[in-house]
């Protein structure tokens, strides 16, 4: 962006409102379940969507699809991409790249130069990409008064009303005084942010009252945000201001921000921020500990899922999933599950969860990378074993679809159809196989598995090579646009 921002603020805005969803993280507190492959946002933790769709799906109508951001950094846009594309009900938004994460306010900077490119007077809503609000058309509604009372040029953000002394959020302290009302929702003035708290002082502010969770959910004219960050973050907005069109100097720019919140870079210093006291249910989902505030506890005060047998546990968390899980007498214990990998620790220790990724990548494992079942667009595969110079896996073909026309530098694949038809496609051959057939796909040789009936396909593939990591694929052809 060639041009500054304007220093006067216009009262009014007849601008559309965009949302801007931060979507970069892999929310390693709730591992061995997210991974960077499959990150917390795409997870399915309440009913049938991820996380990130119902966040997406929650703004419509009031901000369609077409309108929404999604600001990531390049590996997880590709992978969120595809994910938005899996079940036939396309989301198309927009997406925004970070060559690295630098915290919120970066992020939002980016988005925000983007926005006041194609729209210098537009509304742009902030939120995160994996919090759960069932209730969508109450945060509907409180989303309407903060529209209005960012057209009116305040910086808005939500506090959510604490039924809690959480020690898990940041908080937000309100001036008692109500500035005005919209549509029934109070605005007030903030007095200040204030940091996750230990449990004596949440206590006491739940006594005090006039604090509110701090939900990390805002809205604001794109030119009132950029102003701010001019005022309180100069070195961003410089350097956001400064990157060229073909994006070829981010990286570098990047490298020289400091890691800093948009709360802490902007919000504690402005003047104008306000805050709008919201009822709608919510939780950031910030660990396993989470779980008790979505999901109807048992008699005992259990949150079970999977295939888990329990005797006489109470206030724990246990999450199963294909293998059998047998409890005893927990207490207040977190027990995840998964097939190649499994946490137990207190409940009071979940937010700990993240330094056990830490060190699985300091001590050179990788089950924080990917879990054995990856979701593709086209299916699934399982990774069944792995050896010196082999592996493999289980693949599972969704009807009508098909992989990508490909080769191998490095490796061989033999295929054993197990259940279905398999459509393969080895050089300029190709053949229709049935149940208990197989062939063998030489390295260097083009080569494509389709499904071209109505029921799944199933095949056990063996690969065989020097090489066997997923990067070695050069794509001729592919129906989901991959690289």
């Amino acid at each position: 962006m060639q041009r500054n921002v304007k220093a006067v603020i216009s009262s009014k805005s007849s601008g559309k409102v965009y949302a801007a969803i931060l979507a970069g993280g892999i929310g390693s507190r709730f591992w061995p379940l997210s991974r960077e492959t499959t990150p917390k946002q795409l997870l399915k933790v309440v009913g049938d969507e991820s996380l990130l769709k119902s966040t997406i799906r929650r703004l419509n109508p009031l901000i369609t699809s077409e309108r929404v951001l999604i600001v990531t950094n390049s590996r997880q846009a590709e992978i969120i991409r595809l994910h938005l594309s899996y079940d036939g009900k396309a989301l198309n938004p927009a997406y925004i790249v970070e060559p690295m994460g630098k915290n919120t306010a970066p992020a939002i900077g980016l988005a925000a130069m983007e926005l006041y490119k194609k729209d210098p007077g537009a509304i742009m809503a902030v939120l995160p990409a994996d919090h759960i609000i069932e209730d969508g058309r109450s945060f509907r509604k409180a989303m309407k008064a903060a529209i209005y009372a960012a057209r009116e040029g305040h910086l808005v953000t939500f506090g959510i009303v604490p039924t809690s002394p959480e020690t898990g959020y940041g908080y937000i302290k309100a001036e008692p005084k109500t500035l005005k009302k919209i549509d029934g929702f109070q605005l007030k003035v903030v007095e200040r942010f204030v940091e996750k708290p230990d449990i004596k002082r949440a206590r006491q502010y739940m006594k005090d009252g006039g604090y509110f969770w701090n939900s990390g959910i805002f809205l604001w004219k794109v030119e009132r945000i950029l102003e701010e960050l001019r005022l309180y973050l100069p070195k961003i907005y410089n350097g956001l201001n400064s990157i060229k069109k073909d994006n070829s100097e981010i990286a570098e720019i990047y490298k020289a921000f400091d890691d800093i919140s948009i709360d802490r870079g902007v919000l504690e210093k402005a003047k104008d921020v306000v805050v709008i006291p919201a009822k709608f249910p919510w939780s950031d989902m910030g660990s396993w500990k989470s779980f008790g505030e979505i999901l109807k506890p048992d008699k005992d005060g259990n949150i079970i899922k999977g295939r888990v047998i329990d005797i006489g546990s109470k206030n724990s968390v246990i999450f199963g999933s294909n293998r059998a899980v047998a409890t005893i007498g927990l207490k207040d214990i977190i027990l995840v599950d998964t097939p190649d990998a499994t946490l137990v620790c207190p409940k009071d220790r979940a937010q700990e969860v993240k330094e056990i990724v830490t060190l699985l990548k300091r001590n050179g494992f990788t089950e924080h990378e990917s879990h054995k079942t990856v979701e593709r667009p086209w299916g699934s595969y399982t990774l069944l074993e792995q050896g010196d110079g082999y592996k493999i896996k289980k693949i599972r073909v969704e009807a009508h679809r098909r992989l990508s026309l490909q080769l191998h530098n490095y490796r061989s694949e033999h295929w054993v159809v197990i259940s279905g038809t398999a459509r393969v496609q080895r050089g300029e051959e190709i053949v229709d196989m049935l149940t208990n057939q197989s062939t063998y796909i030489p390295k260097g040789v083009k080569h494509r598995l389709e499904n071209p009936v109505d029921t799944a396909l199933e095949i056990i593939e063996v690969q065989n090579g020097a090489y066997l990591e997923e990067d070695d694929i050069v794509r001729f052809d592919d129906d989901f646009e991959r690289k």
